[in-house]
């Protein structure tokens, strides 16, 4: 290298350096684009989304068939339902557990699709900040108080309660503590028996 090129690669290493420091010296004086979200906005950002916007899921089990299409419809298996028959009478199915683990979930819709009667719909909540990442798993159905599975009569409309009212009934709080473990064998088709 002769010294004219060493004094060429100086030169152009300050020249860029200054045209850097114009550009950063520019947005020193002007007004900030930053909104700060979400006290400073006029409208409520649920209300500028899209129409079709997908956000966490729901399930009303009042529609809910059982049949479980939207579990083997979702790819990375956010979705986990239990139905099992009831003791009382045989041919009546309950379902025992309805779980979406938001965390997992990729809102692709591909389990709303299948959803024979619209029991899954997205909403449009987005937010999910928590201290406890077991907070993000929406547990629709409790194993000790079965849903009974919809069945569906020919002709019928589907009385399905308006998107996102499910879902404000089992909201928590950011800072919730972290729920009990639930023991995915007790309550299940496919625990072992003694």
């Amino acid at each position: 290298m002769t010294v004219r090129e060493y004094v060429d690669n100086i030169k152009d290493a300050v020249t860029s350096f200054w045209a850097g420091m114009a550009v950063t010296g520019s947005h020193l004086f002007r007004r900030p684009m930053t909104v700060q979200y979400p006290d400073r906005v006029d409208v409520p950002v649920k209300d500028t989304l899209p129409p079709r916007y997908r956000g966490f899921l729901e399930a009303d089990l009042a529609v809910c068939t059982g049949c479980q299409a939207c579990e083997r419809a979702c790819p990375i298996g956010c979705i986990a339902i239990a139905v099992e028959k009831s003791p009382a009478d045989p041919k009546q199915r309950l379902i025992t557990r309805f779980d979406i683990d938001v965390a997992k979930c990729m809102y692709c819709g591909l389990c709303v699709e299948p959803c024979p009667t619209g029991a899954l719909q997205h909403t449009r909540e987005f937010e999910s900040a928590m201290t406890h990442v077991e907070n993000l798993t929406l547990r629709f159905a409790d194993p000790l108080k079965p849903v009974p599975v919809f069945k569906v009569t020919k002709g019928e409309a589907y009385p399905r309660r308006m998107v996102g009212e499910i879902l404000k009934e089992q909201a928590m709080p950011w800072d919730a503590p972290a729920p009990a473990p639930v023991d995915s064998s007790a309550g299940s088709a496919g625990g072992k028996n003694p």
